[in-house]
């Protein structure tokens, strides 16, 4: 594991031009990120997390065998680089969501099935996997995605992160997709009002991922999974379904049916 982590680590850092510039932008000394490019110290969980965040690869992968993880780089496609200056005029509103938005999420960290009609694969279901947790004052989200078009096919995967909010019962979820850097969704969802979480439903606006690119509005829910999982497990689950698939429950069926009642005038959200 450890040599293949050091030339997944290598590969990696080939993309961004020079390791010098790696550890100044992780903030990580220069001795220590060769000793992970060496093979002789696997990082931390905490530097592991921080290494996967900033080149936008999920935590299993980066521990793959280094010719199975070349290939899954290579495939996918990179969002051009751009230098964020040190304060952007956005700034004190997200400080300030940050701070009256981050109380009260506390009960809602850990993983959940995120499950909704397909944007790109009209007719299919489609079930991702959503992490969210505090990172210092905020609470963040990383939702995976994995997709895989015909039988036999290798899977294709993409990664959203982004922030969460807690703003007067309910809770809003804002991510970009973090690969091409093209895309930008939301969910809003309804909070759960009792000890123990369950299901969450709302609904998600986001892009179709088809060529037309047509804006969407989708029913969802997030099924909570606990503080922990099998990731290689629940991965395997994540993927496009038939409606009618016996793996959804009836509820969850109902739940992402995108339709509109007699005597509705808006498309809505229902509590389930």
């Amino acid at each position: 594991m450890h040599a293949d982590f050091a030339a997944n680590l290598r590969l990696l850092c080939s993309y961004r031009g020079s390791i010098a510039e790696v550890c100044r932008q992780l903030k990580i000394n220069r001795p220590q990120f060769n000793r992970y490019l060496g093979g002789r110290h696997l990082p931390s969980a905490h530097i592991l997390r921080r290494l996967c965040d900033f080149f936008g690869v999920d935590e299993h992968e980066i521990l793959l065998p280094a010719a199975r993880f070349a290939e899954l780089v290579r495939l996918r496609p990179r969002a051009p680089r751009v230098e964020a200056p040190a304060s952007t005029p956005e700034a004190d509103h997200l400080a300030r969501l940050k701070a009256i938005g981050s109380p009260g999420l506390e009960k809602y960290l850990g993983y959940y099935f995120e499950t909704y009609g397909s944007m790109a694969y009209p007719g299919k279901i489609l079930r991702n996997l959503v992490r969210i947790e505090r990172r210092g004052d905020g609470v963040c989200y990383r939702r995976s995605e994995r997709l895989v078009e015909r039988a036999g096919e290798k899977a294709y995967r993409a990664v959203y992160r982004g922030v969460a909010h807690f703003l007067t019962d309910r809770i809003f979820l804002v991510d970009y997709e973090t690969l091409t850097g093209l895309e930008i969704s939301q969910t809003i969802l309804f909070p759960s009002f009792k000890n123990r979480i369950t299901r969450l439903t709302g609904l998600k606006l986001g892009v179709s991922g088809s060529g037309e690119r047509m804006p969407c509005c989708a029913r969802v829910v997030y099924d909570h999974l606990g503080p922990a999982v099998d990731l290689r497990q629940a991965l395997s689950l994540c993927g496009l379904y038939e409606p009618d698939d016996p793996r959804l429950d009836t509820a969850l069926r109902s739940a992402i049916t995108n339709d509109i009642a007699p005597g509705e005038a808006l498309f809505r959200a229902r509590f389930v």
